[in-house]
């Protein structure tokens, strides 16, 4: 089932301001996105933290998509991350404590919102990052977590990509087996 009755992005065109060499990974981004907010429209907010088998639950893979495209950017522009960046990271997979909600859940109303709005955001800010980078950089070696893994902006860049659509399809697989819950009485 497709999310919108348009054809995949890479099939689209060029993204306007975008290097031919990074269009690519824009159509992924762009496709990333347009298919998690599908998947996600609807979506009963109680399940986010639901893992089934085992599995990640959606709100892992909503916060990991938004936070690993921010942390892989920050790579790519030759950064550290931030103390914020790594708070972040810790906290994936894990619920926010408070807010309105169930009590003692660590749900709150809103939250499945706040999560794509983040991710949204974070692929506008990936599209004006690949607007920037200049074709000339992508061989540019940058070093990767604390460890300083050896990269490249090209390869920090593609594999933001190849990530984000990597756990889109994990959310969507998560996503079905939740339905299916859903469609069969349970929960």
């Amino acid at each position: 089932m497709h999310p919108s009755s348009n054809p995949e992005y890479w099939l689209r065109g060029p993204i306007a301001g975008i290097p031919a060499a990074l269009q690519p990974v824009a159509h992924a981004l762009l496709q990333s996105r347009d298919e998690v907010n599908a998947l996600m429209e609807g979506f009963p907010e109680k399940r986010l933290w639901d893992r089934p088998g085992g599995v990640a639950s959606p709100g892992f893979h909503l916060q990991h998509l938004a936070g690993v495209l921010d942390r892989l950017l920050t790579y790519a522009r030759g950064e550290a991350l931030s103390p914020g960046q790594l708070e972040e990271l810790a906290a994936e997979g894990r619920p926010p404590t408070g807010g309105e909600g169930d009590e003692g859940s660590g749900r709150t109303t809103g939250e499945l919102a706040r999560l794509l709005e983040r991710y949204n955001l974070q692929v506008d800010k990936a599209l004006q990052q690949l607007a920037e980078t200049p074709e000339l950089s992508l061989t540019e070696p940058r070093g990767v977590g604390r460890a300083r893994i050896p990269s490249t902006v090209g390869g920090l860049l593609f594999h933001a990509a190849e990530h984000s659509m990597r756990h889109t399809g994990q959310l969507l697989v998560t996503i079905r087996i939740l339905q299916s819950d859903f469609s069969s009485g349970n929960r």
